[in-house]
């Protein structure tokens, strides 16, 4: 393995194409969506339309920047040339930490579907089994990372366009021996919200973290022949995937089904298939949720060592996880996120209802934590651009207000955190680790003059006009010596 080596560029746009869908369609929309329909009635689609509005938004800024600069650390090394580098070590870790606590959850949920199916395997084996499975997938190539995602993902897509497509005809009566329904399930049994609208702004909060994951697609993009073609893309499509995806399923859902019933707070999916007469309703779905879970699974091991790498290539990580294998693997942080990874995944086993349950509620407010620093970075880079923001290739609709919508928006939500009882532990955690590692960046950099080592790419993308060999350290509170739009957005660097 070498330090100097460059990330592989083999991913194919259909790859990127599919990891972006991947990264929207999560097992939450089957698994979890019924808890949501039980809180808010059929208004949960207002929920799921407002937390899609503003997943719809982040994306647009993450966009913006990454259209003209990406980078495998995406948001983490915006964050570095917008707030300072502490932000960006903060992030990044953050972020890292989130995917690496997925990999237990998902392993565990994996191999509870495995165990159903094959009593006979104890369930920890399956867990070990499915963990080693993509490791050794993700160790391969990034191609093949692509490969298995693309697979995944377009069986989760079939799934659902097969699940619109009957729900369509049923809806108007085209499905033998179902009748139409109308609008008697979204307006009777207690009307649209039964629950209130406060039913409703709670439901948001179920919802909002399903939607978490559509940026890996700006991560991946780093690893693409045409990395720009690719982000412009995937963000574009991010609105109807949500629209059709979320809002069109659950639209099904709610108008062939009485909201209250049983069946829907159980498996709302597995209700509706079994409506239409369909044997082996709960089987097929176990195969959907299953690749679901596989998808999450190998996302989560990619993205978290791509976090990595990047951290360590900034000099935020141990160097070490900066060598590549000689087929463009970081395969060094793919070690470092799989050996964490096993460790929650034993935790799971040993202690679910203590030390697993406190590290997940660590993680719980990471998504708007992610979605804040976005925000947050996008406002002050295309300040800083000034008129050169007209050349952008990719821009944020009506900047910048629509940007302070998304601010303001994620901020209530995380009020809305401490407002729910539900939520407001996970919170409280989430903050107290927010508060130790960017108590650590903070020191870090303060402590060491603002100045950290970095790589020449790096270095000029903060401090351009430097001379390439002293760029290894610059000061992340020093002014820019080139035009704003090569200090800030132009420059690519490698990691």
């Amino acid at each position: 393995m070498h330090a100097d080596q460059q990330l592989s560029k083999s991913l194919k746009p259909r790859h990127l194409s599919m990891i972006a869908i991947a990264g929207v369609i999560g097992a939450g929309l089957f698994v979890g969506s019924g808890a949501a329909i039980q809180q808010a009635g059929p208004g949960i689609l207002v929920a799921y339309a407002a937390a899609g509005l503003v997943v719809i938004l982040v994306m647009r800024m993450l966009g913006e920047m990454a259209a003209a600069n990406p980078e495998t650390g995406s948001f983490s090394t915006y964050a570095d040339k917008a707030l300072g580098r502490w932000a960006g070590f903060s992030i990044g870790w953050l972020y890292a930490w989130f995917w690496i606590i997925v990999l237990g959850i998902e392993a565990t949920a994996g191999a509870a579907i495995m165990h159903r199916w094959v009593p006979g395997i104890d369930q920890w084996v399956w867990a070990l089994a499915l963990m080693v499975l993509l490791t050794l997938t993700n160790l391969g190539s990034v191609k093949s990372y692509g490969e298995f995602e693309f697979w995944f993902a377009s069986i989760k897509v079939a799934a659902i366009v097969l699940f619109l497509l009957f729900g369509a005809a049923a809806i108007l009566g085209l499905v033998p021996g179902v009748p139409a329904p109308g609008l008697d399930n979204l307006i009777g049994n207690g009307g649209f919200m039964p629950n209130g609208p406060g039913a409703v702004l709670a439901g948001i909060l179920v919802v909002v973290f399903s939607f978490f994951g559509a940026e890996i697609a700006t991560i991946a993009a780093g690893e693409s022949e045409n990395p720009v073609d690719a982000v412009k893309k995937a963000v574009k499509s991010t609105v109807w995937r949500i629209l059709v995806f979320y809002i069109g399923s659950i639209a099904i859902v709610v108008t062939l089904l009485p909201w209250n019933s049983a069946s829907v707070a159980k498996s709302p999916y597995v209700a509706v298939i079994e409506l239409f007469g369909i044997p082996g309703a709960g089987t097929i779905m176990d195969i959907v949720v299953l690749t679901s879970v596989l998808s999450c699974l190998n996302s989560g091991l990619y993205t978290a060592s791509r976090m990595l790498f990047s951290l360590s290539r900034r000099g935020d990580a141990p160097k070490s996880w900066t060598r590549i294998s000689k087929h463009g693997v970081p395969a060094a942080a793919v070690l470092a996120s799989t050996v964490v990874g096993f460790i929650t995944v034993g935790l799971n086993y040993i202690a679910p209802d203590t030390v697993f349950l406190f590290l997940v509620n660590t993680s719980g407010a990471i998504a708007l934590f992610v979605w804040l620093v976005i925000a947050s970075s996008q406002l002050i880079l295309r300040r800083r651009m000034g008129a050169a923001a007209k050349d952008l290739q990719l821009k944020m609709w009506l900047f910048p207000y629509l940007t302070w919508v998304s601010i303001v928006s994620i901020v209530a939500l995380l009020i809305g955190m401490v407002i729910l009882e539900s939520t407001r532990e996970s919170l409280l955690l989430s903050l107290a680790l927010a508060a130790v590692v960017v108590g650590i960046g903070v020191f870090r950099y303060r402590s060491n003059g603002s100045k950290a080592t970095v790589p020449a790419a790096d270095a000029l993308a903060g401090a351009a006009g430097a001379p390439a060999e002293d760029a290894a350290v610059v000061d992340a509170k020093a002014p820019a010596a080139a035009p704003a739009e090569d200090a800030v957005m132009g420059a690519r660097p490698v990691s």
